[in-house]
């Protein structure tokens, strides 16, 4: 017997308000309310709203965001860090609400979407892939119930002396001014930003992304900025919705580093997220089976807590699975092409090397 779908219908802001202030001890991402509507908006995204899930007795069981994405070979509708969750989520449920979204979806009029991205807590059908990962599955969480004194004493002595040693050097740190926020951005922060991807390896979004989210969700951010002689070492953007805060973006220069200034920015933030009346702030995510390149910032992030969280994996339910599995399989392609010509290269490369050294065997 299949189980009956869910009643899905849009929410505007006052319906949405309304269920907020009804739950208000499930903790709603910043990314599945409407103001983080406007922002994808702002950003020229198609967002599709926030919907909610009803049960056949009326009762509230999840909400989920969407954006439209279109790309060259698909497009796919993506519910970012959702859906929140306000029934039981067990397997049958999340089973019920994967089926109910892909009914949704699958004919939605205007777009044709591939498939529909969210996070999912048991891996089953309708669900599949990823195609490619969209969010971090584990990350650190700090309490920020205790005193200040009890908060700085749960962190690593590494955390600890990193903090004075900051302090010793000549670190401060500064709260910038709401009205400056853009231009201190573009022209003191952007650059920190561009030599922070280059060194750990990652695509930033351009300058354009940041400054945009600091105009629209400026109520909800703070952006902080560690100096030494007026020079910018290190910075970071929290987020605040509802008593929880985010870690969100930070760039560090090399100077920061050999300074120790990004454990002093995290400490007077996590004081002033306090002070805000924040319980918690999340420090986003660190390494896990699908996201070994967050080694780095692991490390860092552990002086802080021990309090590890599990996120749900996101995982994609395909709407077309025929159209689905040959993208996929075109996909895999394409990113295993590059690995065998770098692999052709060296062998060739180690015949010509033991070529020139007068030796006949290939190298390996």
């Amino acid at each position: 017997m299949t189980a009956p779908s869910l009643t899905a219908r849009p929410l505007d802001r006052a319906a949405f308000d309304a269920i907020a202030a009804a739950h208000p001890d499930v903790l709603i991402p910043l990314e599945q309310t409407p103001d983080w509507v406007d922002f994808e908006l702002a950003l020229g995204r198609a967002a599709l709203g926030i919907w909610a899930y009803e049960d056949a007795a009326g009762a509230l069981v999840a909400l989920a965001g969407y954006v439209h994405v279109v790309r060259r070979s698909r497009e796919s509708v993506v519910s970012v860090n959702g859906p929140v969750w306000f029934a039981d989520r067990t397997p049958a449920a999340e089973k019920v609400l994967m089926e109910t979204v892909r009914e949704q979806f699958r004919d939605h009029p205007g777009i044709d979407p591939l498939y529909v991205r969210m996070q999912v807590a048991t891996l089953q059908s309708p669900a599949s892939g990823p195609i490619e990962h969209g969010w971090y599955e584990r990350e650190i969480v700090v309490d920020l119930t205790p005193s200040e004194a009890d908060l700085l004493r749960s962190f690593r002595p590494n955390a600890r002396n990193s903090i004075r040693r900051a302090q010793r050097n000549g670190v401060t740190v500064r709260h910038i001014p709401r009205e400056e926020w853009k231009a201190v951005f573009a022209r003191e922060l952007f650059p920190i930003m561009q030599e922070t991807a280059e060194r750990d390896g990652f695509q930033s979004f351009d300058s354009s992304y940041y400054e945009t989210l600091l105009s629209v969700l400026g109520d909800h951010l703070r952006l902080m900025v560690a100096y030494r002689d007026d020079a910018a070492l290190s910075w970071l953007i929290t987020t605040e919705y509802r008593g929880y805060a985010v870690y969100y973006f930070a760039g560090s220069t090399h100077a920061a580093r050999t300074t120790f200034a990004p454990y002093l920015l995290l400490w007077e933030a996590f004081r002033t997220l306090k002070a805000g009346g924040n319980t918690a702030c999340g420090l986003t995510g660190i390494e896990s089976e699908n996201y070994p390149s967050l080694a780095n910032v692991t490390t860092f992030k552990r002086n802080f807590s021990k309090n590890v969280v599990v996120v749900p994996t996101t995982y994609d339910i395909p709407l077309r699975p025929g159209r689905y599995t040959a993208v996929s399989a075109l996909l895999r392609g394409r990113r295993a092409a590059p690995a065998v010509v770098r692999r052709a290269v060296a062998r060739v490369s180690g015949r010509v090397r033991t070529r020139r050294s007068g030796v006949t065997t290939e190298s390996t």
